[in-house]
């Protein structure tokens, strides 16, 4: 299948996190924020983008909060998890679409989240981890950060940082962006300028 019949899945989720201070007992990361990019032979199709009730842990800590600027009434009103399966499900639940991220993070918390709530995982595709990629590709000793990766291509995130949609539609962007600089190395030689003249018939000039 080529690059440009591909379905890709971009995707970003905000988590819970734990106070400094306290760590409650038995925490682990839930989703409360979801944002996602169905893209189809180079285009935008869909995108997708809602709070998320967490489960086992529903009061958002002060740190969370702060940090994500998402508030507990935003969760309260947010999808269950397992209506954020369902859409996941319909969206790229077949093994021809690729799932996109950056960082393998939402991946991990998704498989962790879907463990506890007992449903299966809904994206059967191939993960692609886009940060490591960049890695690879620039040579960068460390991951770079979404927002420094779009920043060092010259151009600007979309939207807001840590709000899931916006941070999905700019691993979008690079995406794109490493795509076309990757078929950009992949150009065969240029011409030899033996290529490019025909000596015999300009032999036969001055013949």
């Amino acid at each position: 299948m080529s690059e440009k019949e591909r379905t890709i899945l971009f995707i970003d989720f905000e988590f819970t996190m734990p106070d400094r201070n306290s760590k409650k007992r038995g925490f682990y990361q839930e989703i409360i924020e979801a944002g996602v990019v169905l893209v189809e032979n180079n285009q935008v199709v869909e995108q997708f983008s809602s709070y998320v009730k967490p489960i086992r842990f529903p009061k958002l800590t002060e740190r969370c909060r702060s940090f994500l600027n998402i508030s507990q009434e935003q969760v309260n009103s947010g999808i269950a998890f397992k209506d954020l399966v369902e859409k996941l499900k319909r969206l790229g639940g077949n093994r021809h679409c690729h799932v996109v991220t950056w960082g393998n993070m939402d991946m991990k918390v998704l498989s962790q989240n879907c463990q506890q709530a007992l449903v299966e995982f809904p994206l059967p595709g191939k993960q692609i981890d886009l940060s490591m990629e960049y890695k690879r590709f620039f040579g960068d000793q460390n991951q770079t950060g979404l927002w420094k990766a779009v920043q060092e291509y010259g151009r600007e995130g979309t939207g807001k940082h840590h709000r899931a949609l916006d941070d999905a539609l700019t691993t979008y962007h690079i995406y794109k962006l490493v795509e076309k600089d990757k078929q950009y190395l992949q150009k065969p030689e240029p011409a030899t300028i033996g290529d490019m003249v025909d000596f015999s018939n300009l032999l036969n000039k001055f013949a």
